[in-house]
């Protein structure tokens, strides 16, 4: 801001009016009477994190700031008096708030200043706050400092240094504000999955399981097969019962059959069943298949691309049809099944290799369900990992982020047993890092360095070209904030250099 700018925005100082004491300095001091504000609503932005929230007894000072705002697209509101930023703060959504430190004429101690902070941060503790003044001991700058406001600033600032003060702040707010917006619609899309649906008390975190577990109730009710993908011990026939527990069948019976744990020339037998002497060491009686078995429920085939060529054309025919014939048997048979499978394989390959039955495929696959692996939804880890312990033992803080650290590639069954065994290991019911037994994380391979590595020069003109907004300069570089920062700091390029703040 320039001298002349700045006698223009000095001259006059008003008193703020109607400002009344009402309470303690760290609560809130101001309140407002009712002929402060004007009863005309304010209007609310379209994007409520660009707002800037300006607090100054003159209303210059607003202006100024204003167009220079709008230079960047930033909406700025103006208050002339604590009573009235309070106000807006409580009518409408800031990104920002700059605040000057003094409000009546002859006082620079900057005591109004502290107590307006003060307010605002005892009811919106995560608003950023630029401190704006022109007469403060440096000691009350750097308390408010610490006590959590974002920068201090003198009059006349710098323009530039202001902008990219608030460009940064208004990022982070927006990244803070979309992360706290997930999380509560996460919250809330999961407490209507609950309170609508039998998740059979699964315990789960990660929004990567909530979806899955959404579609999976989705289309529970359909008559459709269902087929769930996903590594071992991830949980597929955790999700094949909650299909199960929501559908039209759920009172009806709930049958697995694990076609990897049988020879193939069993499998058939298992499935659709035998008569007596069908094959070599056939009982001596007719025996059902699992088919029939679960007629009027569901069936749930894990691990089928283990089921053999000849298995899977009879399976086809079934779900086609809903008839079979039991092994050694002319009589045709129905039953009408609900069929769910499960596999770990890539049925595409196995296709390719001819392994496995293309038409089968489509038919199994109306609906994949693809759980993903624990390492991928690590939000899940330690709901999981208390759920196992049961109260039996806790979890100390290294042997909690040792767990997250952890690449689960047995998944849920692999943390399962980790836990089992550190209960039966730990003493005074406390887990430990080493009462876990995880294999130490491996170091991470040297990464090749950019063959383009940005110098000083570089560096100091995408800055400038940015108006030293950090995270702009970074992209413009192809590199993140974090990155610019260090080779900043290495190169000496300070905010003065770059004229950022």
């Amino acid at each position: 801001m320039g001298n002349l700018e700045w006698e223009i925005a000095s001259a006059g100082r008003p008193r703020a009016g109607n400002i009344v004491p009402t309470g303690p300095p760290d609560i809130g001091r101001w309140q407002t009477t009712a002929s402060t504000l004007s009863d005309s609503p304010i209007p609310v932005p379209d994007s409520p994190m660009r707002s800037i929230l300006v607090i100054d007894d003159n209303p210059a000072v607003g202006t100024a700031l204003e167009s220079l705002f709008a230079l960047r697209e930033i909406r700025t509101v103006t208050a002339t008096s604590p009573a009235e930023g309070l106000e807006i703060l409580q009518r409408q959504p800031i990104g920002v708030v700059v605040q000057d430190m003094n409000f009546s004429a002859d006082t620079t101690s900057g005591i109004e200043g502290m107590e307006l902070f003060r307010a605002i941060r005892a009811r919106h503790p995560d608003l950023p706050i630029v401190l704006l003044t022109a007469w403060t001991h440096l000691e009350t700058a750097v308390d408010l400092v610490r006590a959590g406001a974002a920068d201090y600033l003198a009059k006349p600032w710098d323009d530039h240094k202001l902008l990219a003060t608030v460009e940064n702040l208004l990022e982070l707010a927006e990244a803070t504000g979309e992360v706290s917006r997930l999380r509560a619609e996460h919250r809330r899309r999961r407490q209507a999955l609950e309170q609508a649906y039998d998740l059979r008390g699964l315990v789960f975190a990660a929004p990567e399981t909530l979806r899955v577990l959404e579609l999976a109730c989705q289309v529970a009710r359909a008559d459709v097969p269902v087929l769930i993908t996903g590594p071992n011990g991830a949980g597929k026939e955790r999700i094949a019962e909650i299909v199960q527990a929501n559908s039209a069948v759920k009172d009806g019976p709930f049958v697995t059959v694990n076609c990897g744990a049988l020879p193939s020339e069993l499998i058939e037998a298992e499935l659709f069943g035998a008569d007596a002497g069908a094959y070599t060491g056939a009982p001596s009686k007719a025996r059902e298949g699992r088919f029939e078995i679960a007629d009027g429920g569901t069936l749930f085939l894990d691990e089928i691309g283990n089921l053999p060529l000849a298995g899977q054309a009879k399976l086809l025919r079934v779900l086609e049809s809903g008839q079979f014939e039991r092994l050694g048997s002319s009589r045709t048979r129905r039953a009408k099944v609900r069929v769910i499978s499960a596999t770990n394989a890539d049925l595409a390959d196995m296709i390719r290799a001819g392994r496995f039955r293309q038409d089968l495929y489509y038919r199994l696959n109306v609906i994949e369900l693809g759980l993903p692996p624990l390492a991928e939804r690590r939000e899940d880890v330690l709901p999981l990992a208390e759920h196992f312990l049961a109260g039996a033992a806790a979890l100390d803080g290294a042997a909690r982020n040792a767990l997250l650290a952890h690449a689960w590639p047995g998944n849920v069954r692999e943390l399962k047993n980790v836990l089992q065994r550190a209960v039966l290991l730990c003493r005074d019911q406390v887990i430990s890092v080493a009462d876990l037994g995880l294999e130490a994380p491996r170091a991470a391979a040297p990464q090749t360095p950019p063959a383009a590595e940005p110098d000083r020069a570089a560096i100091e003109a995408a800055l400038a070209e940015a108006g030293g907004v950090v995270s702009q300069a970074a992209s413009a570089l192809g590199l993140s904030r974090q990155a610019l920062y260090r080779r900043m700091e290495k190169m000496d390029i300070g905010h003065r250099d770059a004229g950022m703040a």
